[in-house]
This record gives C-alpha cells, sequence and structure tokens, in this order.
C-alpha cells in the first residue's frame, strides 16, 4: 500500500481545533531518578538540590530527590507535542512560566490544557495564533507549575 492511500495516526491539531475554551488532559508521565540524572548531566545543571543527596537530608527544606523545575516544564511540552503539535505547531512565540510546588523522583504528571486565546494571524496566511493556559498537576492533584505559551498553528485550510 502507498503512503496516500493509508491515513497517517499521530498528527497535531490544527487552529480550527482549537476554539477558546477547549480543554483537555494528556496521558500521565511519570519522573524517574535516571530522567532527573540524564536532565542536570546534560544541561549542567550542578546545583547541590539536585546533585548531593547528603545536602537534601541534613541541610535543604526540601527532602527527597528533587526534579527540577525546567524538567518538569520539558515534560509537560513533550506530552503535549506528542498529542498536539506534530506537523501541526509551526513556532513557539513566548510564555509566562510559574513554579508552585516541588516536582520529586516518583512523581507522576500530566498537563491540564485549556485555550485562552485564538486568533488567525494577520501577518501570516494559513496560520493561526493560540495562546493556552498550561496546568502540570502530579497525581495527587498538587499543581507543579503553570505555563500560558503563545504558538503558531497551522490553520486546516492551509494544506
Amino acid at each position: 500500500m502507498s503512503n496516500e492511500t493509508l491515513e497517517t495516526v499521530g498528527l497535531g491539531m490544527c487552529f480550527e481545533d482549537l476554539p477558546v475554551g477547549r480543554k483537555f488532559r494528556t496521558i500521565g508521565r511519570t519522573i524517574q531518578d535516571a530522567d532527573i540524572c540524564n536532565f542536570i548531566n546534560v544541561i549542567h545543571m550542578t546545583e547541590v538540590l539536585f546533585t548531593d543527596m547528603e545536602f537534601l537530608r541534613h541541610e535543604s527544606d526540601i527532602k527527597g530527590r528533587l526534579a527540577p523545575g525546567s524538567l518538569v516544564y520539558c515534560f509537560a511540552e513533550g506530552l503535549l507535542a506528542q498529542a498536539t503539535m506534530q506537523k501541526t505547531g509551526y513556532a513557539f512565540l513566548g510564555m509566562e512560566l510559574d513554579i508552585k510546588n516541588p516536582a520529586f523522583a516518583g512523581d507522576t504528571l500530566h498537563v491540564e490544557c485549556e485555550v485562552i486565546e485564538a486568533r488567525v494571524s494577520k501577518s501570516r496566511p494559513g496560520r493561526g495564533l493560540v495562546r493556552t493556559r498550561n496546568r502540570v498537576l502530579k497525581q495527587d492533584g498538587t499543581e507543579l507549575l503553570v505555563y500560558t505559551p503563545l504558538r503558531m498553528i497551522k490553520c486546516r485550510a492551509a494544506r
């Protein structure tokens, strides 16, 4: 069978699929100790909160294998990308980010997404601008972070 006769699954949402007020939730993702180690090593985040378990046990107000807020944000973006932006997300234009609570190895997080702004681009035909409020929560409902990205999204009519 040729690729032209098969439906492609896993494609992202188009602008028309994201009206203001639309809400959805991603699947979950558990943060593993190895995820934290790999992340801090890749970006060379040598902060003792993430590299020194003795410091955490005896001197820090935070106890446990702490995950950087930037890791939580990256996991959230990964969960959203796989479900909403494949071949339709064209640009990340900016955001505000607020870290609410710490995350630890063993926490399972998911993203609750609400479209709070959606408009057709005046300068880029076939594109829309969509802002969402993304709440990242862990398994017990604790809010870990909130961010509001503005993205350029493909319009269905642009095909």
